[in-house]
C-alpha cells in the first residue's frame, strides 16, 4: 500500500470511528446531537486524527488509537464552530457548507462546540479503563494543548491583535500555540498509544512544531492566494478580518522559502525516527505542497 492509499485507509477509519464515538443524531435533545455530527461530518482532511493513527503505528501499539483519535478531532471541530461564530471570525462557511450557526442557530452552535469538547475528554477517560496509565496520559496531554496556554490563549492573542500590527515573537506565539499545540498533542497522543519512550517522544514533539509551522504559512499562504471553491473556505477572511499573519511580515515567495526549510527539518526528524520514506515523511512534504 503506498502512502496515498495509506491516508485514505486512515482518514476511512475516523470516518466511521466518528459515528461509533459520538451519540447519534436521533438521542434527546436531537437538535443540539444533530449539530455535533453536522459539524464533525463536514469532511476536511482529518490531519490531526491521522496523526494519531500514523503516530501510533510507527511505533508498537499498545491500545487502541481510534477513541484517541476522535477525541482530538472533537476537540478541533469544537474549535471550528466557535471560530465561525459571529463574536469571532464570523464565517458563513466551513468546508464547503454553511457554518453550524448559519446551518442552526447561533446558540446551538455554541452548546455544540461546548459538548463536542466535553466527549472529547469523556472518550479518553471511557475508552482506556483497561490502561489507566495511557488514559491518564491522554487527558493530560490533550488538556494542556487544548487549554488556556496553548489553544484557547492563541486564539485570546489572535483576537486581541486583530487590526494591529503585533511583532513577529506575537505572530510566533499565535502559530505555536493556536495552531501548531494541537497537531503536537495528536502525535504525542498516538506516540503514548504506541509505547514511545521519553527521547522518541521529544523527538516526535519537534517533527511537531515544525509540521504545525507548515501548516499555518500554507494556510496563510492559500487564504491570500488560493481558491475558495477549492478550499471549501472564504478566502480574504484575514484581510477582511485585519489579521497579522506571515505575509504581514514577507513576501509569498519568502513564506514558501520558510516552508521548505521547515519542511525539509521535519522530514530530516523523521528519517531518524523511522527511516527514509516513512507514511510521516511523505504527509509533511504532502502538506507544504498544498502551497505550490
Amino acid at each position: 500500500m503506498n502512502h496515498s492509499d495509506k491516508f485514505e485507509q486512515f482518514r476511512n477509519q475516523v470516518e466511521k470511528a466518528i459515528l461509533q464515538y459520538l451519540p447519534a443524531a436521533s438521542i434527546r435533545p436531537a437538535q443540539l446531537h444533530e449539530a455535533m455530527l453536522y459539524s464533525m461530518q463536514a469532511g476536511g482532511k482529518r490531519l490531526r486524527p491521522v496523526l494519531v493513527l500514523a503516530a501510533c503505528e510507527a511505533f508498537t501499539q499498545k491500545a487502541d488509537p481510534l477513541p484517541a483519535a476522535v477525541a482530538v478531532e472533537c476537540l478541533h471541530g469544537y474549535s471550528l464552530v466557535h471560530d465561525d461564530l459571529p463574536c469571532m471570525d464570523d464565517s458563513d462557511l466551513r468546508r464547503g457548507k454553511p457554518s453550524c450557526h448559519k446551518q442552526f442557530d447561533e446558540v446551538t452552535a455554541v452548546l455544540a462546540g461546548d459538548a463536542l469538547l466535553t466527549h472529547a475528554f469523556a472518550l479518553l477517560g471511557s475508552e482506556y479503563t483497561k490502561v489507566p496509565e495511557i488514559s491518564n496520559a491522554l487527558v493530560c496531554i490533550l488538556g494542556k494543548a487544548a487549554g488556556s496556554r496553548h489553544l484557547i490563549g492563541g486564539q485570546m492573542e489572535d483576537i486581541l491583535n486583530e487590526g494591529k500590527s503585533p511583532s513577529q515573537e506575537t505572530l510566533d506565539f499565535i502559530h505555536q500555540n493556536k495552531t501548531a499545540a494541537v497537531l503536537i498533542a495528536s502525535l504525542e497522543m498516538g506516540a503514548a498509544l504506541g509505547g514511545a519512550d521519553a527521547q522518541q517522544i521529544q523527538q516526535i514533539r519537534l517533527f511537531g512544531e515544525k509540521l504545525g509551522l507548515t501548516f499555518q504559512i500554507v494556510d496563510d499562504l492559500l487564504d491570500h492566494l488560493g481558491d475558495e471553491a477549492a478550499l471549501g473556505k472564504p478566502v480574504g477572511a484575514d484581510a477582511q478580518n485585519e489579521k497579522t499573519t506571515i505575509l504581514s511580515y514577507c513576501t509569498p515567495d519568502q513564506a514558501r522559502e520558510q516552508v521548505e526549510a521547515l519542511t525539509n527539518e521535519a522530514r530530516n526528524l523523521c528519517q531518524k525516527l523511522f527511516g527514509e520514506n516513512s507514511f510521516l515523511e511523505w504527509l509533511v512534504t504532502k502538506l507544504a505542497n498544498r502551497a505550490t
